[in-house]
C-alpha cells in the first residue's frame, strides 16, 4: 500500500476512476485513526497530552491500493475536492425506478384483500 499526500492521492484516485470506467470498481474506505499504537496513545493520555486524530482514507481497484492521512486542518479542503471527483465520476450509476407511493400503497391493499378473500373461500 502506498501512502500519498492528499493532493497526489486525489490525482491517483481520479486515474483509478478513469481506468475502471468501462469495467471494474473502485472501493474507498475512510477510518478514524490517530496513526499511533494503542500503547503510545495510552501513555499520551496518562501524561495529559492531546491526541490528534486523523482520517485514514484508502482506495483500491483490486490491483493497486493507495492511502492518505488527512488532519483536521485539511479536512474541509480535501472533502470538497473528494466530493467533486465523486460527482464527476459516478456517471455509470443507474437511476432507481421508484413507484409512486400512493399507487404502491393502493396495490398493496388490493393484494392483501385478494389474499384474504381467497383464504376465506377455501375455509
Amino acid at each position: 500500500m502506498v501512502r500519498l499526500q492528499p493532493d497526489p492521492f486525489l490525482n491517483e484516485l481520479t486515474n483509478m476512476f478513469e481506468r475502471t470506467t468501462e469495467k471494474g470498481s473502485v472501493w474507498v474506505t475512510l477510518k478514524h485513526s490517530s496513526d499511533k499504537s494503542k500503547v503510545r496513545r495510552n501513555k499520551m493520555k496518562a501524561a495529559g497530552e492531546k491526541i490528534e486524530f486523523r482520517c485514514l482514507i484508502r482506495a483500491t481497484d483490486g490491483k493497486k491500493t493507495i492511502s492518505t492521512m488527512v488532519g483536521p486542518k485539511d479536512h474541509q479542503r480535501f472533502q470538497s475536492s473528494y466530493a467533486t471527483i465523486l460527482k464527476a465520476r459516478m456517471t455509470a450509476l443507474k437511476k432507481r425506478e421508484r413507484k409512486d407511493r400512493r399507487k404502491a400503497a393502493d396495490s398493496d391493499k388490493k393484494q392483501d384483500s385478494k389474499k384474504q378473500s381467497s383464504v376465506s373461500r377455501t375455509s
